[in-house]
């Protein structure tokens, strides 16, 4: 029985895929939400915004921040209420909401609008899709070894994540950060401001009560049968929004499973509602989107000068200029930031760069794992996460109660993200003969990631009576990519304790290249604002 069922399911991915497949090359363009590639003329209806020109960088600034995500808008608000004048740097698009419209597109048809200039992608349960190349929100840069995937867009990753953020147990942080930051500190003061400026919750018992929150009541219900105790966790989501989209109030966005390619309708408060407007409110925050950092370093005077090109929602360049500033603070990501200081350090820009520079990165021992045979109520999958397991009986870990991104209805497949408190760490190094930065990251370096996940997803398959992986479409554990890069700027190593870069006055990391490589077994995002916060406020205090 269990066979007929799984065959059935797979019938139907088998169905979806060969609809992607026809839809790509076989619909009008006239009918644009269902067609890939799209063109860019439909991009400008669907999006209007999206073509709008971006504010000019004024030529010399107070201070300038770099990248528009977690760590660094929380840096900018912060600077610009201390009266400074801040020119915030973001190469990605800026993305409108609307209750009705399309803005963002889904998981499923991923088209231009969901990744950064690359011409294909393929999603988490195998299905390849083509797109244009265009300034999509999710940048998915492959590394040998290794892909990463982050934020292309005013705002960062708070657009593209699934919206959970927690701390991580005491345990678990001091394993990761040892003496260079203090749980107390971070949980009494900074993890709690936090908390407050983003609204975060957990999921209410109405909404988990409801048919598209089927899947996440099963994986509960299966945890549980395995001896695990799931609890709530906390979300950046906008539940009154979640809620207007069940009663017809809203496009559906969260409920159906949107959430990795944005949420049109703004049902995830993502930082474009909160820290950047808050920033920009003031009128000391200027942010120019569509302006991407090629290099970085520093004139005998003292400023920071800045390589930054300029270019429209296709990739095509439309400047490409000089400018300075007194205080440079980095907010590109864990990939962005490391690649400025491993380029500035090869090239002689910033040759006081110690020997940490671009050490210590991490995967957040992420992977991605499903499930099938694991049916529940629900034509489709919603994607707020609701609770979250804890396990300890090999290499420390956790799993979070997911969405199947990809798939848009409700076929029996159970999704987990899990995170491991694995050690593995690598470096970066810079290519000078391709003139790019690489991350080496070693063939099968998540190994023990996927060795402790694939014991604890057996575990809750036996019990659930449902069968790891989703095959030929999904494998059980998925370590290729990572969504949570981690270090490169490690502080307390490449930085002071409160993220000053050590050789350099004025020069700053504010972002997930100042965590050595893991949160502790939870998403990383909580952990980062909390940082850039405390450190900002010690920036400011001391003057320096």
């Amino acid at each position: 029985m269990q066979r007929r069922s799984f065959l059935k399911a797979a019938g139907v991915g088998a169905a979806v895929a060969a609809t992607t497949t026809v839809t790509s090359t076989a619909v009008s363009h006239a009918t644009p939400r269902h067609t890939l590639p799209m063109g860019m003329d439909h991009y400008r209806n669907l999006v209007p915004e999206l073509f709008d020109p971006s504010p000019v960088p004024q030529q010399h600034s107070e201070a300038i921040v770099i990248g528009s995500g977690f760590g660094a808008s929380a840096t900018a608000l912060r600077l610009a209420q201390s009266g400074t004048q801040v020119t915030v740097l973001e190469r990605g698009l800026r993305w409108p909401h609307d209750p009705y419209r399309e803005i963002h597109t889904s998981d499923l048809l991923a088209d231009g609008r969901g990744v950064f200039r690359r011409t294909s992608f393929t999603n988490l349960t195998g299905i390849p899709v083509a797109c244009d190349y265009f300034s999509g929100v999710l940048d998915a840069t492959d590394y040998e070894n290794m892909s990463v995937w982050r934020g292309a867009a005013v705002g960062g990753g708070s657009v593209i994540f699934t919206g959970v953020m927690i701390a991580p147990e005491r345990r678990f942080f001091d394993a990761v950060f040892g003496n260079s930051l203090n749980y107390d500190e971070m949980s009494a003061a900074w993890y709690p401001k936090v908390r407050q400026m983003l609204r975060l919750n957990p999921l209410p018992e109405d909404l988990y009560q409801t048919a598209n929150f089927g899947h996440s009541r099963r994986w509960d219900q299966d945890a549980r049968r395995a001896g695990f105790d799931p609890h709530r966790i906390d979300g950046i989501w906008n539940w009154d929004v979640v809620r207007s989209e069940l009663s017809g109030g809203s496009r559906p966005s969260a409920t159906v499973g949107d959430t990795n390619m944005g949420n049109s309708n703004g049902a995830k408060f993502d930082l474009t509602q909160n820290y950047i407007p808050a920033a920009e409110a003031t009128g000391k925050t200027t942010v120019c989107f569509g302006h991407q950092v090629l290099s970085i370093g520093r004139e005998k005077d003292g400023r920071y000068v800045v390589d930054v090109e300029s270019s429209d929602p296709t990739g095509a360049v439309l400047t490409r200029r000089t400018i300075t500033c007194d205080r440079l603070f980095l907010g590109a990501g864990s990939i962005g930031t490391s690649e400025l200081l491993v380029r500035a350090q090869a090239t002689g820009a910033l040759p006081k760069l110690n020997e940490h520079i671009g050490k210590g990165w991490g995967t957040n021992g992420d992977g991605a794992m499903v499930r099938s045979l694991g049916f529940s109520d629900g034509s489709a999958q919603a994607a707020p996460s609701a609770s979250r397991i804890v396990d300890e009986t090999g290499l420390p870990l956790s799993l979070e109660n997911w969405h199947v991104a990809g798939v848009p209805v409700n076929i029996g497949m159970l999704a987990s993200l899990g995170m491991t408190l694995d050690p593995q760490r690598a470096d970066f190094s810079f290519d000078a003969r391709a003139d790019r930065v690489v991350l080496n990251w070693p063939q099968n370096g998540s190994a023990a990631t996927i060795e402790a996940l694939r014991a604890v997803q057996n575990k809750m398959a036996f019990a659930g009576s449902t069968l790891p992986s989703a095959l030929p479409f999904a494998q059980d554990v998925n370590c290729s990519f990572t969504a949570h890069p981690l270090g490169g700027a490690v502080l307390g190593k490449a930085t002071d304790g409160y993220g000053r870069v050590k050789g350099y006055d004025g020069l700053y990391v504010m972002d997930g290249a100042a965590i050595p490589g893991s949160t502790g077994t939870v998403n990383p995002s909580l952990t980062i604002t909390a940082l850039a916060e405390r450190n900002i406020a010690e920036i400011i205090n001391s003057k320096r």
